[in-house]
């Protein structure tokens, strides 16, 4: 299992959100402020910071997080290339809204202006996508550490962990709301999904897909023949077959 073509080819959101929360962790930290980025009932409800809403979106509150963060961002590229840089955005704009009101709630309900504090950064829209890389991502390889037994996605589960504790109360509240907005855009409450528009019916072609294609599908976890006849379908169009092939598992 692996994410496919190694940089972000075919994958030019993931780069874009990537660059953003480089650039504003490391900016508000150089400022000494990632530590104050964190939401806050007080900030929210009473003082209602709007710029603070937005830069907690991107920005990480430290260094450790920064890493592990842009790592599983970098991993889900896969998901882009799946489903295309159009229906990918949605996603991210939906799955950043859904968790920032279970965030609200959450905030609400507690009403503690000293301890209940969010920690910043893109939690929502990570563990947004742990979702389908539970449920749509298949184990390539299974390995065992003396009495353990792991699979290639154990380090990617690893690193989400390692993220979800790493500011203990205050990371694990925005991760959970981020699991839930990532069950409620798959089980398409409300018909969220509805936002992510048609596509137009591909047409088909006589051409031999390029291998590097093939493999990039199959590195996705479809099957290899599957993966060639979408490519012919699609005029060779990665996306468009990835798409193709999706419909085909939905039905």
């Amino acid at each position: 299992m692996n994410g496919g073509p190694s940089g972000f080819n075919n994958a030019p959101v993931t780069r874009t959100f990537v660059i953003a929360c480089a650039l504003f962790t490391i900016i508000f930290g150089i400022r000494g402020r990632s530590k104050n980025l964190g939401l806050s009932y007080l900030n929210i409800f009473k003082k209602l910071n709007i710029w603070k809403l937005i830069v907690s979106v991107f920005a990480f509150s430290s260094t450790p997080e920064l890493i592990f963060g842009l790592y599983l961002l970098y991993y889900f590229r896969v998901f882009e290339r799946q489903i295309g840089s159009n229906k990918y955005s949605v996603f991210i704009l939906l799955s950043v809204i859904m968790s920032l009101l279970f965030e609200f709630l959450a905030l609400s309900f507690l009403k503690d202006p000293t301890s209940s504090v969010i920690t910043s950064g893109p939690y929502g829209l990570i563990f947004s996508l742990f979702v389908p890389f539970y449920l749509d991502i298949p184990v390539s390889t299974r390995f065992r550490v003396f009495v353990l037994r792991f699979s290639d996605k154990s380090f990617i589960y690893l690193a989400g962990l390692q993220l979800l504790l790493s500011s203990w109360k205050r990371s694990i509240l925005p991760g959970i709301c981020g699991i839930l907005a990532g069950s409620l855009y798959r089980l398409n409450v409300f018909h969220i999904r509805r936002m992510k528009g048609n596509y137009p019916a591909p047409i088909s072609s006589t051409t031999e897909p390029p291998e590097d294609s093939v493999s990039t599908l199959v590195s996705m976890g479809f099957d290899r023949n599957s993966a060639r006849q979408a490519l012919m379908q699609a005029r060779n169009d990665i996306n468009t077959a990835t798409n193709i092939l999706l419909e085909q598992q939905s039905h």
